[in-house]
């Protein structure tokens, strides 16, 4: 089922409180990291082609939005997160003709196609920050460049114009010879931040987004959007820099202070927003814009979403992904129900009236949650804990997100050495804590970046159990890009396709309930239990139609909460069971003996 035939909600059902509701409001988007999804020409990189190629699979997945990781022409120093041209195809994925088949394709299918977009920072090598060295251009403001610090040899310890580190490892500021001045990058020294205060600059990123939307596209997927707005002072100067009127953060344990407190949430965030819905879509039909928004939480999100105050259709939250990690991100925390539940009642709770949620657990920044999360050591566990993640997402409010592979159970990659990666975050992480800061030992950096680190997401799509799983053909000359999951035999798409127990077909169930159940994509949502630590449940209703649903997010045996106990009172029909990680039967027995096995999720309508 796709766009052409789902279900529309009646407008007297209140969505995200637009009037008429979204088309948005029941569906489901699906992302796709074009590099690791499917290989058309054997070079090892996945490309615009192969995901044609695929469409039929996501077609019968059901789901109604492809977001696509970026697919612009860059250097390849973040895999496509620096830019260097936003108006064409880098070489790597195909050409604008593949793009414009791929348009074609999905259009025909009833599947919209959202682009994500990077216009927080640039590449280097773009044109803008090329002009941009020259202080006499008129692009010379276009990026955050200033001197070295009086008394100070610039390019050298000390002379940078403020403490700030980047978030992918040492100095936040790049000594650049020609200009012969720093530049602010939050990210890699090749991701030149945008300078947002200048109008010129948010008029040819509109312009830009335009000629794609004119093109065909259905919106797009912003990242880090909320990072666009910096805190200056009343002379423009940042936090830290000589003679700024604010102070910066003290250094921490890695010998930099951050720059995410003042560049994350800022103060013009909601004037940019409010001046891109203006000027790309208000004037437009169908399409659907998402903000990926480090720094924002849920009362901000209920803000930003509100389509009353004309901003964003929905932001990606993070404070419910960072729950298992402590000081840093390479810090591990043992994963805790109770705090995965605070983080999300305080999201779904506060666009209780207005504004909308993203719903996800899984993405190209986030590892597979069924390692991280779940239970990935035996085969029954990894597919019923697969199934559990995803049942919990799907029946909460809001849009799903499902990361290629999600819908399989895909796992991470378990990689044991540094070589093994490919990520630039990781890489320069082990490198700045075990080597250069001296923080982290060798042993547990490898063991946190085997749980979180990005290129767990990022192995190759398991369609087959062939020699590269399908991702490119067995007899290629090029080995992918990065190595294929050797538990691909196992776990795969052509494996699952047909079996009625598979994690995919229970996606595909979890799909079909959001485009014909009003009740799971807009009822109201409240939470049953807020201590228990195992299990998660929680009610929709919408009207006289309410449901249950109740999870064991552990790998033990579960007795039901008292309130829990009390909904189901001595037991349900199996009649009753909309959905179950194992079976009617066995849930109906468990309810009616107030327990849950591991990894058991039910859906049960009162």
């Amino acid at each position: 089922m796709t766009t052409l035939n789902r279900s529309a909600i009646p407008d007297d059902v209140r969505t995200n409180g637009a009037t008429p509701n979204p088309w948005w409001a029941n569906a489901v988007v699906y992302q796709i990291y074009p590099r690791s999804f499917q290989d058309s020409n054997g070079d090892g990189i996945g490309d615009l082609k192969g995901i044609t190629s695929r469409l039929d699979y996501i077609a019968d997945l059901g789901v109604d939005v492809i977001w696509l990781s970026p697919v612009y022409q860059s250097p390849q120093d973040d895999n496509g997160y620096d830019i260097s041209d936003y108006q064409a195809i880098d070489p790597l994925f195909g050409t604008m003709e593949d793009m414009d088949e791929l348009l074609e394709q999905a259009h025909a299918r009833g599947i919209k196609v959202i682009m994500d977009l990077v216009v927080n920072h640039t590449s280097d090598e773009h044109a803008w920050f090329q002009e941009s060295r020259d202080p006499n251009s008129d692009k010379a403001d276009w990026y955050w460049w200033r001197p070295a610090r009086e008394g100070k040899t610039p390019g050298e310890p000390g002379a940078e114009p403020n403490e700030w580190g980047s978030y992918f490892g040492g100095s936040a500021w790049q000594y650049d010879e020609q200009r012969g001045e720093y530049f602010f990058h939050q990210y890699s020294k090749k991701q030149p931040d945008l300078n947002w205060e200048n109008p010129a600059v948010r008029k040819a990123v509109y312009d830009m987004m335009n000629w794609w939307m004119d093109r065909g596209i259905d919106g797009f997927r912003m990242d880090v959007i909320t990072q666009i707005s910096k805190v200056v002072d009343g002379e423009g100067r940042l936090p830290g820099e000589p003679g700024s009127t604010i102070d910066d953060y003290p250094a921490g344990e890695e010998g930099y202070s951050s720059p995410y407190p003042f560049s994350s949430d800022g103060p013009r965030i909601d004037e940019f927003l409010k001046e891109m819905r203006r000027e790309v879509f208000e004037k437009r039909g169908g399409y659907m814009n998402v903000g990926e928004a480090p720094g924002v939480d849920a009362v901000r999100n209920e803000y930003i979403t509100d389509p009353a105050n004309k901003e964003l259709d929905m932001l990606f939250l993070f404070d419910h992904v960072g729950i298992d990690q402590g000081d840093s991100k390479w810090d591990i925390v043992k994963f805790d129900v109770r705090h995965l539940r605070e983080q999300l009642k305080a999201q779904q709770e506060a666009v209780h009236d207005r504004g909308w949620a993203s719903l996800f657990t899984c993405n190209h920044d986030q590892p597979r949650v069924v390692t991280r999360w779940g239970d990935d050591t035996s085969e029954e566990m990894r597919a019923r804990s697969a199934k559990a993640f995803g049942m919990l997402i799907h029946l909460h409010r809001g849009t799903p997100y499902i990361y290629q592979g999600e819908e399989l159970g895909m796992t991470g990659a378990h990689f044991t050495k540094l070589d093994q990666y490919r990520d630039l975050e990781s890489i320069n992480a082990y490198r700045q804590r075990v080597e250069t800061a001296k923080v982290q030992s060798a042993e547990s950096m490898m063991e946190a970046l085997a749980l979180f680190g990005r290129d767990n997401a990022r192995t190759p799509m398991q369609w087959d159990g062939s020699k590269y799983a399908g991702f490119t053909a067995a007899d290629a000359a090029t080995e992918p890009w990065i190595s294929v999951n050797p538990n691909h035999v196992e776990i795969n798409a052509a494996a699952q396709f047909d079996d009625p127990d598979s994690v995919y077909a229970f996606y595909k169930k979890l799909v079909n309930l959001r485009h014909n159940s009003a009740l799971v994509a807009a009822g109201a949502w409240e939470l049953v239990d807020d201590d228990d630590e195992k299990v998660y449940a929680f009610t929709r209703t919408l009207g006289d139609d309410r449901m249950l649903v109740v999870l064991n997010l552990s790998g033990k045996h579960a007795e039901l909460p008292k309130s829990v106990a009390e909904l189901v009172g001595d037991g349900v029909r199996e009649d009753q069971i909309v959905l179950s990680t194992i079976d009617a039967i066995h849930s109906a027995k468990a309810l009616a003996n107030g327990e849950l096995a591991a990894w058991e999720g039910v859906v049960v309508q009162l």
